[in-house]
C-alpha cells in the first residue's frame, strides 16, 4: 500500500505557534479577545484567524515576515525527514491554518511550494486579509479555514495508506481519518488515546524517519 503524509506546520514543523507568535509581538489592539473566543469555541477558527488578522495593517507585511524568518524555530530533523520522503517517492503534504506570506519564507529553503496547503492573504487594502483556497468540503461543517480532513479526501482514496503528523486541536480531525498519527503534543496524544487512534509520540523528525524504516510497525492505541 502507498503511503501519503500530511503534516501539520505550526507547533509541529515550527516548535511554536506562529501566528500566536506574531499576535503578541505586534500586539494589535483587540486580538486577544478574538483569540480567548477561539479557544472558547464561541466563533470558529476561520472567523477568528480572520478577525485577528483584521487587526494588523498591511503595511506591516514585511516586517511581520522579517520577525517570523527571524524567530521561527524548525523542529530537529526536518530537513532530513524531507529528504528521507523524497527518496522514498512518499508525497509530503504540508496542510497549514498558517497564513502564505510567513509560511512560504519559512519553508523556502525545503521547496515544498507545490505540496503546501495553507491560508492566503490579499494586501490591497489598509488591514491584512486572510483568503481560504482550502475551505471545508461538503462533509465538514465546522469552518475550518484550511480544512485537513477536506484536503486529506481530495489527495488520499482507501488505498493509500494515511500518515498524519501533528500537535493540537486543529489536527484532531485529520488524525481521526489516519492510518497512523505522529504526535508532537499532549493534546492531540491525549485525545487519539481517548479515540482509540494509532499513534505514536515524537519530538524529532528523525524519530519519525527511523519509525517508518522499520519493516514493522508498533503503534499505541
Amino acid at each position: 500500500m502507498s503511503k501519503m503524509i500530511f503534516c501539520d506546520f505550526d507547533g509541529t514543523i515550527t516548535k511554536s505557534d506562529n501566528i500566536i507568535s506574531i499576535m503578541q509581538h505586534f500586539d494589535p489592539p483587540g486580538w486577544e479577545p478574538i483569540k480567548d473566543q477561539i479557544l472558547s469555541r464561541e466563533i470558529s477558527i476561520r472567523e477568528g484567524v480572520g478577525n485577528m488578522f483584521a487587526t494588523l495593517p498591511s503595511a506591516l507585511k514585511d516586517e511581520i515576515v522579517r520577525y517570523v524568518v527571524e524567530t521561527a524555530e524548525i523542529r530537529g530533523g526536518f530537513g532530513d525527514f524531507v529528504k528521507y520522503t523524497s527518496q522514498e517517492s512518499i508525497p509530503l503534504n504540508i496542510v497549514s491554518g498558517g497564513i502564505d506570506f510567513f509560511v512560504e519564507p519559512i519553508l523556502k529553503p525545503y521547496n515544498m511550494d507545490d505540496y503546501l496547503y495553507c491560508n492566503g492573504s490579499d494586501f490591497s487594502g489598509d488591514k491584512i486579509e486572510v483568503t481560504w483556497p482550502h475551505s471545508c468540503d461538503t462533509h465538514c461543517t465546522n469552518d475550518c479555514g484550511c480544512c485537513k480532513p477536506s484536503i486529506i479526501r481530495k489527495l488520499a482514496d482507501d488505498q493509500v495508506k494515511k500518515i498524519v503528523i501533528g500537535d493540537s486541536v486543529t489536527d484532531l480531525e485529520a488524525a481521526k481519518l489516519a492510518d497512523l498519527v505522529f504526535v508532537c503534543g499532549d493534546y492531540l496524544e491525549e485525545k487519539c488515546r481517548e479515540l482509540n487512534l494509532p499513534y505514536q509520540r515524537f519530538t524529532h523528525f528523525d524519530e519519525v524517519v527511523s519509525y517508518l524504516e522499520q519493516p514493522k510497525e508498533v503503534i499505541h492505541r
